[in-house]
C-alpha cells in the first residue's frame, strides 16, 4: 500500500509491477522548530507510513517524503508561481540536496524501517528569463524545489549526483525494492 497522494510516487511504484492501493496519509507536514531538512524528511516519511498502517494493519505500507535542502534550510513545494520564482532564484548557481526519505511499515509483522536517499543537485546560474520560461512551460508548483528533473527541469541543472536514479523524482525505487523484500514482499 502506498501512503501518498503524489502522482509521481504512484507512477514510480507502478514500475515494480506489484499490486497496491493508495491511501492519503493524514499527517501534519509542518516542520518543527529548528528541524533540519534530513530529519524532517525522515520524520514525515515514517509518520505517513505509520498513519496509513494504523488504518490497514495487515498491509505493507510505503511512506515517503522529499525536502529540498538549501544550506540547511528546507524548501518545500512552492504551491504557486511567485514562490516558485523565489525558490529558483535562491537555488541558481547553488548546490541543493534533495532529501528523499522512505519508510516501510507493517503493523501485523512488526516490520518498520526507514532509509534516505540524498541527491546532490547543482543548479545552473539561471537568468530571470530562463526561470520564467521554465515555470510557464512546466508549472512545477507541486514539486519540492520547483523543478522536475524528469521533464524540462533537467535544463536548469548542471549536474545530479546520487545512487538511486528515481530518488529525485520522489521515490527511491532501489531502496524501496530493498525494504519491500525485507518486509517479505516478492518482487520477481
Amino acid at each position: 500500500m502506498l501512503g501518498s497522494t503524489s502522482r509521481y510516487r504512484r507512477e514510480l511504484l507502478e514500475r515494480l509491477r506489484i499490486p497496491f492501493d493508495v491511501t492519503a496519509p493524514e499527517v501534519d507536514e509542518t516542520p518543527q522548530a529548528g528541524e533540519p531538512p534530513k530529519a524532517l524528511a525522515l520524520r514525515l516519511a515514517l509518520a505517513k507510513a505509520q498513519a496509513v498502517a494504523a488504518l490497514h494493519p495487515e498491509a505493507v505500507v510505503i511512506g515517503s517524503d522529499q525536502v529540498a535542502d538549501l544550506g540547511g534550510q528546507p524548501l518545500g513545494k512552492p504551491g504557486d508561481h511567485a514562490r516558485a520564482v523565489a525558490q529558483l532564484r535562491q537555488m541558481r548557481g547553488q548546490t541543493v540536496i534533495f532529501q528523499t526519505a522512505l519508510a516501510v511499515v507493517c503493523l501485523a509483522s512488526g516490520f518498520e524501517q526507514v532509509d534516505l536517499a540524498e541527491v546532490r543537485v547543482v543548479f545552473r546560474d539561471l537568468s530571470d528569463a530562463e526561470i520564467e520560461a521554465y515555470l510557464h512551460a512546466e508549472q512545477p508548483y507541486d514539486c519540492a524545489g520547483s523543478a522536475k528533473s524528469e521533464g524540462l527541469g533537467i535544463a536548469l541543472l548542471e549536474s545530479i549526483d546520487n545512487d538511486d536514479p528515481t530518488a529525485l523524482i520522489g521515490l527511491p525505487l532501489i531502496r524501496t525494492a530493498r525494504l519491500l523484500r525485507k518486509a517479505g514482499v516478492k518482487l520477481l
